[in-house]
């Protein structure tokens, strides 16, 4: 039976990927797609969540959470300076919803609807979840698991050169969620930077007839300039794809249950993940299962197989007559 999950995301490309495998997975039932400010502005993130699912048109359509700016504001909009991340090179129309729902109601009106039952896939900043956590009091003990794209634990960041994105962008809603008493996984850098994608990735992509073979074609490119261009490399990552495999093969990742917590006053330091690795922590309601290890090589053979598995559920793009 196919296990409920809400995927949360700022998508960007990455989340694109991992959102088009999430859809048309047999093992999934993606009852609600809600959308974060983090890659893009809430805005965008919410107008790319709705085109998004109404070009990949999956056989059930979730529910859609509209994203609102964190208390205190987004202190980037995107990874890179004129980020591509806003799927700009798809092209893809969008009808405005006319009722928006929040992002963090749907997620506590889900989670209620099915006690212990809900996997939250959070794959950017951790706004909506913080909010839900102070929505409804019970929320920690009615959610399943929150898998957590996030972190940086013995690796320098991507933002700054302690903090990772996801976290930088609102730390004090990452306190939040590090700090109670849910069953969270964190999938930091230290395991997601260890899997990198060559030029040569486009070729082992779906074909272009299918609508995902087709997308991924017209956004991937963008993410290799950015990489080069601001990075100097000619690999990228995709944190947040790795993140959704980690919710499908838990067994390719090695784990530690570590207590931890997130910086958020510091002037160099703010979005720091900061873990307590003492014989006896003081942070003992911030237990976190924290991925330390992974198997490349079976990773990257499985978001292939999924890849195209999703691209033949999906079927390929309508052509007109």
């Amino acid at each position: 039976m196919p296990r409920k999950v809400i995927v949360d995301l700022d998508p960007g490309i990455d989340d694109a990927l991992a959102l088009s495998m999430l859809l048309f997975d047999p093992d999934w039932d993606v009852i609600a797609v809600t959308a974060v400010g983090g890659n893009v502005s809430p805005q965008v993130a919410t107008r790319n969540a709705q085109a998004l699912i109404a070009y990949l048109d999956p056989p059930r359509i979730p529910r859609i959470g509209a994203a609102t700016a964190p208390d205190r504001g987004l202190p980037v909009d995107g990874r890179f300076a004129n980020s591509v991340d806003d799927l700009r090179d798809a092209s893809l129309p969008v009808a405005e919803l006319r009722t928006p729902h929040p992002s963090e109601k749907l997620l506590t009106d889900e989670v209620r609807t099915a006690p212990h039952a809900v996997t939250i896939l959070a794959l950017g900043p951790l706004t909506n979840i913080a909010r839900a956590i102070q929505r409804d009091p019970e929320f920690v003990s009615l959610v399943h698991r929150i898998i957590i794209a996030g972190g940086a634990i013995q690796v320098p960041g991507n933002i700054t050169p302690v903090a990772e994105f996801n976290i930088y962008c609102d730390p004090h809603s990452a306190r939040i969620v590090l700090g109670s008493r849910a069953a969270k996984t964190l999938i930091p850098l230290d395991v997601t930077n260890r899997v990198n994608f060559s030029l040569s990735f486009l070729n082992e992509l779906p074909p272009e007839t299918t609508k995902i073979g087709a997308l991924m074609r017209k956004i991937l490119p963008g993410k290799f300039r950015a990489y080069r261009q601001h990075l100097g490399l000619e690999t990228i990552h995709l944190h947040d794809t790795l993140t959704y495999l980690a919710a499908c093969r838990p067994d390719l990742f090695r784990y530690d249950e570590l207590a931890g917590d997130v910086e958020t006053a510091g002037e160099i330091t703010r979005g720091a993940t900061v873990f307590d690795r003492r014989a006896v922590p003081a942070w003992r309601d911030n237990q976190v299962e924290v991925a330390v290890g992974i198997d490349a090589a079976a990773i990257r053979l499985e978001l292939l197989k999924r890849l195209n598995a999703a691209a033949q559920a999906a079927g390929d793009v309508e052509t007109p007559p």
